[in-house]
């Protein structure tokens, strides 16, 4: 099983710790209480601590005072923060600082599990991400060596430090967070928050107010004032996923916060103004959803300053193997497994599936049959049913350009040699359906004209 969680709570009211370490040793976490800031960097020293709660108003170091130590010494550890409803602004202020997220008093219980489990999930995260060589896991945190891999590579490096608005198109499952986070984090925005907000995942009738905050009264139930993710990723970058399911209604207001970052509260009459960087992501057709009235198009023109399309994985399968053995590792740290790879005859199967899940479906499926071989390697009957039965045309094809002999050559090689096979004969017969013409036979592979320069180059079908 993974390793239990270590959670900190720091607070000088007694009965707040008691309540907060019983909700949180029956989430499964362990938990270490302390009533002072100078026992929070003690217990720091003494323990490996995954997440710390802490209050803002405490004896001897007060929050922020804490919050800026621990964020020198334990980048990595997120920091969510206590505060009463009189010192939310401070709060706000802690989270420009560097703080994950912020609780108010009395808690809702959901909304504190929530905070909590998206923190130590990020923690996780942060410690697979600098844990290793960073080259075997990928350019910019991003596992891929293909050409279409490559071509994301260059916009994010032309891009990144920019404030240009950028959108990422794509299937379900292809990482576009990933690349939203890599715009970030290779910015001088990249000590600022990263705010990230899934639109599908917000009731339309409260989207507003999750966006843009609200004031105190603004409707039953708000009993005090609370900024809004725009105002929380001030300085920083604001990523909103799912952005076709935004309601038309809401998007002039989105329009205009983009146009004159300046916006209002719902119930307020105050205007703010915020410095944040806008990443949005979909994997909707917005040309489609404008045509039907569902998605304005003068919104799509602003969000689509810079696009970064992710291809699917059934359209870079070399990428296949590293990612596998990128999940492998991951997930015999997780499971307590000692698995080596996958044999030839299951690679193969993975190389044949279409995966209409793409990266995600892939790490599943790595995990399920790593739980079920449990040591040595993957064999084929450790697959899913769907994906031994699958008869796609992609496999016969890859593994029919290998001409190597096991043994002599790796898998990840021979994978390799048969798709720059695959390649070479897939673009030389476009290159002949538009008559040698590079512009037209590019628009005809869907990749930019520079990719297939390069890549007939590599492939010795340029002319010289």
């Amino acid at each position: 099983m993974g390793e239990v969680k270590q959670v900190l709570v720091a607070d000088d009211e007694d009965n707040l710790r008691r309540v907060l370490r019983a909700q949180l040793e029956r989430d499964g976490y362990e938990v270490h209480c302390v009533a002072d800031g100078e026992a929070v960097l003690q217990a720091m020293s003494e323990h490996h601590i995954d997440v710390l709660i802490t209050d803002l108003r405490m004896p001897k170091l007060d929050g922020m005072q804490v919050l800026k130590s621990v964020s020198a010494r334990y980048p990595n550890v997120p920091v969510i923060m206590i505060t009463a409803h009189g010192t939310v602004d401070t709060a706000v202020e802690a989270l420009k600082v560097g703080a994950f997220d912020y609780v108010t008093k009395p808690f809702d219980q959901a909304e504190l599990r929530r905070v909590v489990s998206k923190a130590a999930r990020t923690r996780e995260l942060l410690q697979k991400h600098v844990s290793g060589d960073p080259t075997a896991r990928g350019r910019y945190r991003i596992i891929g060596e293909s050409e279409l891999m490559h071509d994301v590579y260059d916009v994010i490096e032309k891009v990144a430090d920019t404030p240009s608005t950028v959108l990422i198109t794509g299937e379900s499952g292809t990482g576009k967070e990933l690349i939203a986070r890599a715009l970030h984090e290779n910015s001088t925005r990249k000590k600022k928050p990263f705010v990230s907000v899934n639109c599908a995942a917000i009731p339309p009738d409260l989207l507003e107010s999750e966006l843009f905050g609200y004031e105190r009264g603004a409707f039953t139930g708000a009993v005090t004032s609370k900024p809004g993710r725009f105002e929380l990723a001030h300085g920083g970058t604001l990523f909103l996923d799912e952005i076709a399911e935004i309601p038309v209604s809401m998007q002039v207001k989105l329009l205009r916060a983009l146009q004159e970052q300046q916006f209002e509260r719902v119930g307020g009459i105050k205007t703010i103004s915020v410095d944040s960087r806008l990443v949005a992501a979909t994997n909707r057709d917005l040309k489609a959803r404008i045509a039907d009235g569902g998605f304005r198009e003068d919104l799509y023109y602003r969000l689509n300053v810079v696009h970064v399309h992710l291809p699917p994985l059934r359209e870079r399968p070399s990428d296949i193997p590293l990612l596998i053995d990128h999940f492998v590792q991951q997930f015999n740290e997780k499971l307590e497994r000692s698995v080596t790879g996958f044999e030839d005859a299951a690679m193969k199967q993975l190389l044949r599936y279409a995966w209409p899940g793409n990266i995600r479906e892939l790490e599943n499926v790595v995990e399920r049959c790593m739980i079920f071989a449990e040591d040595g390697e993957v064999g084929a009957q450790h697959l899913p049913a769907e994906i031994r039965d699958s008869d796609g045309e992609l496999a016969p094809s890859l593994i029919a350009g290998i001409d190597a002999t096991p043994g002599e050559t790796g898998l990840k090689e021979a994978v390799r040699e048969a798709t720059l096979k695959l390649e070479r004969e897939f673009i030389g017969r476009a290159l002949d359906q538009t008559g040698g013409n590079v512009t037209h036979t590019a628009r005809l592979l869907k990749i930019s004209r520079k990719s297939l320069q390069n890549k007939m180059k590599e492939l010795g079908l340029r002319d010289e």
